[in-house]
C-alpha cells in the first residue's frame, strides 16, 4: 500500500498534536480508509464523528464499528468513555474538535497534497464564481494548469465532479487536491464559503493568496450564521491562513479584513472602481449592447479591457481576476485577451433565440446584494422594462426573502414570483414571505408557483427593448423539491417557449 491510502495510530496521534485529548489503543494499528459517514465505513476504516445541524456522528459509532471501522475519533467525552468500554478492540481517540481533526487527518492521509499546489482561496458574499472562472481563463492562457473548486463544481484537466457545497468537506477537499496533483495541476482556484470556514473544512491549509470580494448580510438564520458579525468573522478566518491577500477596497467592512491582514503580517493588493489609491483601479466604464450586454473599462496604467458581461460589478470581478493573475505572473495582454472572450455559466448569462427580439439573462442572484447589483447593471443599458422571474430557497433565511421581495418590487417593472428550490417548505409559504418585502413597495407583481410557467409568462409579455431576468438558479440544473433534485434547465425552458411559436 502507498502512504496515500495508509495510516497508523502513531501518524494520527502526531498529526493531531494538541487537538488530541486522549487515546485508547485497540488491536488494530493500521488503517487504510477514512470516513465521516458511517455508511462508508469498511474494514480498516477510521471513522470521525462530526456534529451537524441535523445529525451527530457520535450516534453512528455502533454502525461504523459493525461495518468494520477499527478506529473512532470522537469529541464527546461521555460517549467516548462508554464506547471505549463497549468496544475494547477498537482504537478510540478523543479530540477537541472533530472537524479540525478530520481536516488534519485527511491532509495526512492523502499525503498533504495542498503543499504541492499554489492555492488561491476566494471568499465574499458575491462574485466568487465569476472571479474564479475569469481568473482560470487568464491563467490557462498563460500556460498554467489550473483546477477549480466552487459552486458550479470541480474542474481540472478533463475532469468534472458535482459537489453539493461551494467548499467540500475537508476529506473530499484533500482527496481532490491529491488527484489534481496526480493530474499535473499546479494552481487551484477555490471558493471558500463562510460556512466552510466556520466548520473548519479548510483548517490547516495555507493559502498562497486569500481574496476578499465583498460582504453583505446573507446566510444568517437557522442552520447558518447567528448574526452578521459571526458571518463577517468567519470570512476573516481565511486571512489568518494566508501568505498574501487581494482585497476589494470598495467593500463594506473592509477595515475589519485589513485589521486581520495587518495582525498576521501579510502583504495585501487592493483593487477598486472608486478609490484611486488602489493598486489596480478601473475607470472610464462604458456599457454597450452588441449581441449581449457588454462592458468596457480602462485598467489604469495598462490599457482598455472589454467584457462580455454587464455592469460595474463585472468590472470589479475583472479587476479582482487581473490582480490574482498578475500576482501569479500573467501579463496584461493575457488578462485583456482572456477577459474579452469569457462568459461565465449561470452568471449574467445571455440566452439567445432567433425568434427573440429582447434580452434574456440567467443569473445566480439569490440574495439582496446580488439582486440589487444586477438591477444596477442592467439599468445602465436603458431597457424599456425589466421583467424579473425569481423565488427564494426553502429552509433558508426569511430575511433574504423579505429583502429580495423588496429589491425586486423597487426595481422591476414586473416581478413574477415563483418557486426556487423549496426543499421541505411549501412554495406558498415562501412566496408569502417574499410578499412581505414586495408590499413595502408599489411594485407590480404576479404569483406563478410553477417555475416553468413563470418563465413562459415573462417571455410572453416581454417586448422589444425589454430585459427578462431569470434569477436564483444560475448554473443549477435542477429544482430541489422535498429531498429530491428534479432536472430543470432554464435555458431549455426558454428554448422550448420560442420553439413552440409559429
Amino acid at each position: 500500500m502507498t502512504k496515500e491510502f495508509f495510516m497508523t495510530t502513531a501518524d494520527i496521534k502526531k498529526v493531531l498534536g494538541e487537538e488530541l485529548f486522549d487515546i485508547r489503543r485497540g488491536k488494530c494499528d493500521y488503517f487504510d480508509s477514512l470516513c465521516y459517514d458511517s455508511r462508508k465505513a469498511t474494514k480498516g476504516s477510521v471513522f470521525v464523528c462530526l456534529k451537524g445541524a441535523l445529525a451527530d456522528g457520535h450516534a453512528y459509532i455502533d454502525k461504523a464499528v459493525a461495518s468494520g471501522a477499527c478506529a473512532i475519533v470522537a469529541s464527546d467525552r461521555e460517549i467516548y468513555e462508554n464506547k471505549c468500554k463497549e468496544y475494547p478492540d477498537v482504537t478510540f481517540l478523543l479530540a477537541k474538535d472533530t472537524r479540525k481533526a478530520l481536516a488534519l487527518i485527511s491532509a495526512e492521509f492523502f499525503g498533504n497534497p495542498a503543499k504541492d499546489l499554489f492555492v488561491i482561496g476566494i471568499t465574499g458574499t458575491k462574485g466568487k464564481t465569476s472571479t474564479t472562472f475569469m481568473t482560470k481563463e487568464i491563467l490557462a492562457n498563460h500556460g498554467i494548469s489550473v483546477g477549480i473548486i466552487g459552486t458550479t463544481g470541480i474542474y481540472y484537466s478533463d475532469k468534472y465532479e458535482y459537489i453539493d457545497n461551494s467548499t467540500p468537506e475537508s476529506y473530499e477537499l484533500h482527496r481532490i487536491f491529491a488527484d489534481m496533483v496526480k493530474s499535473g495541476v499546479t494552481h487551484v482556484l477555490m471558493e471558500v464559503s463562510s460556512q466552510a470556514l466556520m466548520m473548519h473544512r479548510t483548517y490547516g491549509i495555507t493559502f498562497d493568496i486569500a481574496v476578499f470580494t465583498n460582504i453583505s448580510p446573507d446566510h444568517i438564520g437557522e442552520n447558518e450564521h447567528a448574526n452578521f458579525e459571526e458571518y463577517l468573522a468567519c470570512k476573516g478566518i481565511l486571512f489568518t491562513q494566508a501568505r498574501s491577500a487581494i482585497i476589494n477596497a470598495d467593500a463594506d467592512r473592509i477595515d475589519f479584513i485589513k485589521k486581520i491582514i495587518d495582525e498576521n503580517g501579510i502583504c495585501a493588493t487592493t483593487y477598486s472602481t472608486h478609490h484611486q489609491d488602489a493598486d489596480l483601479f478601473g475607470e472610464n466604464i462604458t456599457f454597450e449592447i452588441t449581441d449581449c450586454l457588454s462592458t468596457s473599462f480602462d485598467l489604469r496604467g495598462y490599457g482598455r479591457i472589454h467584457l462580455l458581461t454587464p455592469g460595474e460589478f463585472s468590472v470589479s470581478n475583472a479587476l479582482c481576476s487581473a490582480a490574482i493573475a498578475m500576482k501569479v505572473g500573467a501579463c496584461f495582454e493575457d488578462v485583456k485577451d482572456s477577459l474579452a472572450k469569457i462568459h461565465v455559466f449561470g452568471r449574467v448569462e445571455p440566452v439567445k433565440h432567433e425568434k427573440c427580439d429582447f434580452a434574456v439573462i440567467i443569473d445566480y442572484a439569490h440574495n439582496a446584494l446580488s439582486l440589487e447589483s444586477l438591477f444596477g447593471s442592467v439599468k445602465n443599458y436603458n431597457p424599456a422594462r425589466i421583467l424579473t422571474v425569481f423565488g427564494c430557497g426553502g429552509n433558508r433565511s426569511k430575511l433574504r426573502r423579505y429583502d429580495m421581495g423588496e429589491i425586486s418590487g423597487k426595481y422591476s417593472d414586473l416581478s413574477i414570483i415563483t418557486s426556487d428550490n423549496p426543499r421541505t417548505e411549501k412554495v406558498e409559504d415562501i412566496i408569502d414571505d417574499i410578499l412581505v418585502g414586495m408590499h413595502r413597495t408599489d411594485g407590480k407583481y404576479e404569483i406563478i408557483p410553477d417555475r416553468r410557467d413563470a418563465i413562459h409568462r415573462a417571455l410572453s409579455v416581454a417586448k422589444k427593448g425589454d430585459i427578462v431576468m431569470i434569477v436564483g438558479k444560475g448554473n443549477q440544473l435542477y429544482e430541489e423539491i422535498g429531498h429530491e433534485k428534479i432536472p430543470f434547465d432554464e435555458r431549455k425552458v426558454v428554448k422550448e417557449y420560442f420553439d413552440a411559436l409559429y
